[in-house]
């Protein structure tokens, strides 16, 4: 196992675990949930997908640690260590004096931090161990990295509630600008390691910051799908918006270039929230389009209910705008200002 990895690569495999990891875990929720709890009073047994889905959640650090893990072409007892540790000090894991509790997906950002820990350690440790690796690999991990990790999670927690508070100032300004503060400010979040659910839910954002955030959201996911139509697989592009552009946060840190038109088209459609009153809650401001959640609720909440009106605005914020705006500054900065091409959106997976 003893390889040379230079920092760039280091830093490139734990970003690509934690954007295919979440992108994995939080699919079957965004495509199965809401749509499960609107069929539950017709279809009890449904329950038993939304447990499924839930489960899938808070399964997020075991998942992030192994996929980085696979990223490093560590064997499997070191990849499933690199998963155990992360797990540990993710958050999910609370434990009580009856037991364990699993609640929510955890803090992603301690997720990477631990994941590193680990890795840095196992790079370190190369065929040291040899035969005794796998009894000595798992419980090293957990001891030291793991609880390390643990023991900075409130830490890290108390960061990613000061960014929240930052962004919740925001709710102070004039309707139109705040929305299009949001919506470039969720855009651009959505493709870094930090949890844009877990942001919305620490500063309680609803209402039309909610609904411009996640349309915002929403131009990112139909933008990296656009701008990368010809060079990516079409399951790879239709995961942008149905799954997490999280899945691109690499090519956003490799070159942040590539986020100008999906920038562009967030501000744009961030003024539809304010000028159509689209409203939000803090889970729906974290996941845009994927699984209909930001449509659904905005329809939910819209004090006109389920009508056509409220029906076509819907399908104009969240899915037309995006699209057309996308089309629009695709052309802008790849042939009259061509300071972009289409491979620099291509995703190797």
């Amino acid at each position: 196992m003893t390889q040379k990895v230079t920092p760039r690569e280091f830093i490139m495999n734990i970003l690509n675990g934690l954007a295919i990891g979440t992108v994995i875990v939080l699919i079957p929720s965004a495509l199965l949930s809401e749509l499960c709890k609107a069929l539950l009073p017709t279809f009890p047994f449904l329950v038993n997908v939304l447990n499924a889905v839930n489960l899938s959640n808070s399964m997020m650090g075991i998942v992030i640690g192994i996929l980085i893990g696979i990223n490093f072409r560590f064997p499997p007892i070191q990849s499933a260590a690199v998963g155990l540790a992360t797990m540990f000090a993710s958050g999910a894991v609370h434990f009580t004096p009856d037991g364990m509790l699993l609640e929510g997906t955890g803090d992603i950002i301690n997720m990477g931090l631990t994941a590193a820990m680990v890795c840095g350690m196992l790079l370190f440790l190369g065929n040291k161990l040899k035969a005794y690796t796998i009894l000595v690999i798992p419980a090293l991990s957990l001891i030291i990295p793991g609880i390390i990790g643990r023991l900075i999670l409130p830490y890290i927690l108390k960061i990613t509630e000061w960014i929240g508070q930052g962004i919740a100032q925001l709710l102070d300004l004039q309707p139109i600008v705040m929305s299009i503060l949001l919506a470039v400010i969720f855009s651009v979040l959505i493709v870094s390691p930090i949890t844009t659910v877990g942001i919305a839910l620490a500063i309680s954002l609803s209402g039309i910051g909610s609904g411009a955030a996640n349309i915002g959201i929403c131009a990112t996911g139909f933008g990296f799908a656009i701008m990368g139509w010809h060079v990516n697989t079409k399951g790879t592009s239709f995961a942008h918006f149905l799954g997490s552009p999280k899945m691109s946060m690499a090519n956003a840190l490799k070159k942040p270039l590539i986020l100008l038109p999906i920038i562009c088209t967030a501000a744009c459609c961030g003024v539809l929230a304010a000028l159509w009153d689209i409203q939000g809650s803090p889970m729906s401001a974290g996941f845009g389009f994927s699984g209909l959640i930001g449509p659904i609720n905005y329809m939910n909440l819209s004090e006109s209910g389920w009508t056509f009106s409220t029906l076509l605005k819907s399908v104009i914020a969240f899915a037309a705008a995006p699209i057309g705006f996308s089309f629009l500054f695709k052309y802008l900065f790849t042939k009259v200002k061509p300071i972009l091409k289409e491979e620099d959106y291509y995703l190797n997976i």
